[in-house]
């Protein structure tokens, strides 16, 4: 695990979106994770801009959304199908069919759980996962105590996770009480990982992923067996990370006054 700290959200955005367009100019055609939610919007307007510019070709990529609601109907604005079209396919040009989303509306939600592990086989697995983390250490709706090899499933959201999303919603009584989410052990399998956080709300959250020993309290601490994960944070998101957490410039970006990166935790 490695992590990368820059000043401000904005240079988050623009790091990770660095990152992630590598990979894509190297590979046009690979399989790429989304993450929903607040904290990786910024990376997937920077992405967004330099299609518009021209200096970057994302059409032919596959992506695989990390979650979704139950209970909400197909076509809901709130759904994470929506997020998806309005911030990844229009924005991005790609067609529909390339977005994939857990069929959550479905009444047979093991079925569709199974499906969708079986559809991100048939793609080859995911090449780059994107991540956010939650204020209780969640990635993706896999919230505290999920088992860390879980797989595509049925889980139950938290009041915590719930209070979070609801400035999403009207208000916390319309958040959904279930979802279908990846599981820890699906997003290990990802070839790589880029987790983004921004604000001192997700400081706790990061320190216990970063600092802390794997357990299943922090889900987002399994990401320490991962052998390429990023963690791109602005620097109140670092700011619960001890002194033991050695910094140092991140290569390639000089070393004076630019983002700066620790070595790897685990």
């Amino acid at each position: 695990m490695d992590v990368v700290v820059v000043p401000t959200a904005v240079d988050v955005a623009t790091y990770a979106a660095d990152l992630v367009a590598a990979r894509i100019a190297a590979e046009p055609g690979m399989v790429l994770g989304v993450a929903t939610g607040s904290s990786p919007v910024g990376i997937y307007r920077e992405l967004a801009r330099r299609r518009t510019e021209g200096t970057l070709e994302l059409s032919h990529l596959t992506c695989f959304a990390l979650d979704e609601y139950v209970g909400l109907a197909p076509g809901h604005p709130r759904s994470y199908a929506a997020y998806l079209d309005r911030e990844i396919a229009r924005p991005w040009g790609l067609a529909s069919s390339r977005v994939r989303v857990p069929e959550a509306s479905r009444p047979d939600l093991e079925v569709a759980a199974a499906e969708y592990e079986q559809e991100i086989a048939a793609a080859g697995g995911i090449d780059l996962q994107i991540l956010g983390i939650g204020t209780n250490g969640h990635i993706g709706f896999n919230e505290p105590i999920s088992s860390l090899s879980s797989r595509t499933r049925v889980a139950a959201l938290t009041a915590q996770t719930r209070t979070d999303n609801a400035r999403f919603f009207d208000g916390p009584d319309d958040v959904p009480t279930r979802c279908l989410t990846q599981g820890l052990g699906t997003i290990l399998e990802a070839r790589q990982v880029v987790l983004v956080a921004q604000g001192e709300r997700k400081a706790a959250a990061v320190a216990a992923a970063v600092e802390g020993p794997v357990a299943a309290r922090c889900p987002a601490s399994v990401l320490q067996f991962h052998p390429r994960t990023v963690l791109v944070l602005d620097e109140a998101a670092a700011s619960g990370l001890t002194s033991g957490t050695c910094l140092r410039p991140v290569p390639g970006r000089g070393d004076g006054g630019g983002p700066r990166g620790s070595a790897p935790a685990s």
